[in-house]
């Protein structure tokens, strides 16, 4: 592995380079084609086999090695956010509006960097590598579910992946076996009052005291509905109702989350909203309509890769620590690849040391530390180059059992 480690160290900057320009280029979920064509072009000088609109946006990329072996996808999302970014970078966003405030810019680098490495290892691949390129992960239904109907996961035997964790310390790598990230819906709800004059508030029914009350109701199906040892969340996160300021809102608009890890609980909360609002609107006389939108599944790692990967990893160069972390409530859409392939996802810390603040991501000063794509990826190789040596001897059929 010095190999795969001392050349990642001699193209690091310019995976910095890579991920500092689609930092400053920004595209948004589904409409990436200058990033997608960027990827591919890169893949292209490497003389790599390039497949492209792959499921959309999607780039895929094959590296095959001198020896036989499994077959390996390693994915990186390559989407940005409707954020305006805030930071004082010198390669800060040059389209208004759009950023890249979830590390997806860095996974790009990441996988791009080591491609280039890799490419120069082909007496030590013992299989095929596939570099799966992935648009859209941010916006539902997500790129994932595309690639996949278009094929990206055929003749795979495991899919490795992993995510910038920006509030998570440098040097560490974060697994963990079993459901990692939730079930990420959305809902709505109007509520259809009747308006009026502020001063005259017993004619009206009045959308906004209702939907005021129907927030505090819908916290009751979690505090008073879900096991407290089931992990859930239902939040609202919009609701607008403007009107001039003596102009009680004849309507009002509710846009909320909801996290579960379990199906049966997920059943559960999409059903117990709707009666939450039918009883809440009843009592007030107003009318209401409801959409529950399901988003990705919860992401399941496999037992076994996990335990892989959180083995080979703990003397990568750069990595000091490898813990198991606990469950996030936050989604992602990887999830669908593990319903077709073993595989795990895993998070490297991107948090530097010195800062007094690391801001989470989705937000407007969201940054990292550029050291952890370097661990990032030196922790893919690693597992990808172990991962077919231990695996260069068994059948696609030994190796999904």
């Amino acid at each position: 592995m010095e190999q795969l480690y001392s050349q990642l160290d001699a193209v690091y900057d310019e995976i910095v380079e890579i991920r500092r320009y689609l930092h400053q280029n920004p595209e948004l979920s589904f409409k990436e084609e200058k990033t997608a064509a960027y990827i591919a072009d890169y893949h292209r000088k490497l003389g790599h086999e390039v497949r492209t609109n792959v499921g959309g946006n999607g780039v895929l990329a094959y590296l095959k090695g001198e020896k036989p072996g499994p077959t390996v996808a390693l994915r990186a999302d390559f989407d940005a956010l409707p954020i305006q970014e805030q930071t004082d970078v010198s390669f800060k966003s040059a389209n208004d509006g759009v950023m890249h405030a979830c590390g997806h810019d860095g996974h790009t680098a990441t996988l791009l960097g080591l491609a280039k490495v890799l490419n120069g290892m082909t007496s030590d691949i013992e299989g095929t590598i596939v570099f799966l390129h992935q648009h859209a992960e941010e916006l539902p239904p997500g790129g994932a579910i595309s690639m996949i109907e278009d094929g990206c996961l055929q003749g795979i035997d495991v899919i490795f992946g992993t995510h910038l964790q920006a509030q998570m310390p440098l040097g560490e790598i974060g697994y963990r076996t079993g459901a990692l990230q939730a079930a990420p819906d959305r809902f709505d709800i109007k509520i259809q009052g009747e308006g009026g004059h502020g001063a005259y508030p017993h004619d009206t029914k009045d959308s906004i005291v209702i939907g005021g009350q129907l927030i505090n109701n819908l916290q009751q199906i979690i505090s008073r509905g879900v096991d407290p040892l089931d992990s859930a969340v239902v939040s609202i996160c919009n609701f607008e109702a403007k009107n001039p300021y003596n102009v009680i809102a004849d309507s009002a608009e509710l846009t909320g989350t909801v996290r579960t890890f379990k199906e049966k609980t997920r059943n559960f909360i999409e059903k117990e909203i709707e009666k939450v609002v039918q009883g809440t609107c009843q009592v007030s006389g107003a009318d209401y309509e409801y959409t529950y939108t399901h988003g990705y599944p919860t992401l399941v790692n496999y037992k076994e890769e996990t335990e892989f990967v959180a083995e080979v990893v703990n003397d990568v160069p750069g990595i000091e620590s490898v813990n198991e972390t606990p469950p996030i409530m936050g989604g992602e859409d990887f999830s669908y690849y593990l319903q077709h392939v073993k595989g795990t996802f895993f998070f490297t810390g991107a948090k530097n040391p010195e800062w007094e603040k690391a801001y989470p991501h989705h937000h407007p000063k969201f940054d990292i530390d550029e050291r952890a794509l370097l661990h990032a990826a030196k922790a893919l190789g690693k597992a990808t180059l172990q991962y077919m040596k231990e695996y260069a001897n068994q059948s696609f059929n030994e190796v999904i059992k």
